[in-house]
């Protein structure tokens, strides 16, 4: 497949994609130890502005590997999506390769959609619904309601990082370990309108589309740093009214960032490998 690393034209013709992509395809502490991590926690200075400068740090490293869980829950159904690759937080790209949930009854019939996540733009291929299997698909983040913080079924790592920018309470929860990392757990709130002001350029429009998309704007959250202050992992809880099922979804989105320094090459599909007709708003994977 002809492809190309950095530019993009205008906007495909892929059609304005109606609430989420692959959402409508389907509708995870510890205590401080020893007084030696009392003083260090006590040195890591005010929970908000620690937080607040979180994303900086996963700047300052460079690029990780990626693991992503997104739980839905609506109706009293409750599914979760899984995705794992890489991300480049310096130049805001990414690439993962995520799973969609086996149906009711236990049959897993969809391929694993490969997402390439770009400063304004997701590309998708394997999305279905009409998409041919060689074609990708490609959508505007800003123009989502969510600001793709749900849609893709994982959460951009760096904008996840970003919206922790908008932390208005936060208290420090105490030491633990994150896959063998040791760590520091912090519980807040932020706000997605003050994220937005105060988010990188590439993310302002797609926090500020989710605070006025999300049923509210205020977003729970538990992040655990490392002794360096760069993100293990972190799970924000969102909730949205789509208009697909009845009432509200609520979301948790979990990410899993490791291994920095970890080498990215993310190759953007030609513009003639992007599929240019009408997408169905159904299902992923059906008409």
């Amino acid at each position: 497949m002809a492809g190309r690393r950095e530019r993009w034209g205008g906007r495909a013709g892929g059609g304005v994609l109606a609430g989420s992509v692959v959402l409508g395809a389907c509708l995870g502490g510890g205590a401080c130890s020893g007084q030696g991590a009392a003083v260090r926690d006590a040195a890591a200075g005010d929970p908000v502005a620690v937080l607040h400068g979180a994303a900086d740090r996963l700047v300052a490293a460079g690029s990780s590997k990626a693991r992503t869980a997104m739980e839905m829950a609506s109706g009293g159904t409750r599914v979760t999506i899984r995705g794992e690759g890489v991300y480049d937080f310096r130049e805001r790209r990414g690439s993962l390769k995520v799973l969609l949930p086996a149906d009711a009854a236990g049959n897993r019939d969809h391929r694993p959609i490969t997402e390439l996540l770009t400063p304004g733009a997701l590309f998708m291929k394997n999305r279905g619904a009409g998409v041919p299997d060689d074609k990708w698909v490609r959508v505007e983040t800003a123009t989502l309601s969510d600001g793709n913080l749900v849609t893709g079924g994982a959460t951009d790592p760096f904008t996840a990082a970003e919206v922790l920018r908008g932390t208005r309470t936060a208290a420090y929860v105490g030491r633990t370990e994150v896959a063998g990392t040791a760590v520091r757990h912090y519980r807040g709130t932020a706000d997605l309108a003050r994220a937005a002001r105060d988010a990188t350029p590439d993310n302002r429009e797609k926090l500020a589309a989710a605070a006025e998309g999300f049923a509210t704007a205020e977003v729970p959250f538990d992040v655990y740093l490392d002794d360096e202050g760069r993100i293990r992992k972190l799970r924000h809880r969102f909730s949205f009214v789509n208009g697909q099922y009845e009432g509200t979804v609520a979301v948790s989105s979990t990410t899993l960032l490791y291994d920095f320094g970890t080498e990215v090459r993310v190759r953007l599909p030609a513009e003639g490998d992007i599929y240019a007709g009408r997408i169905a708003e159904g299902p992923a994977g059906k008409d």
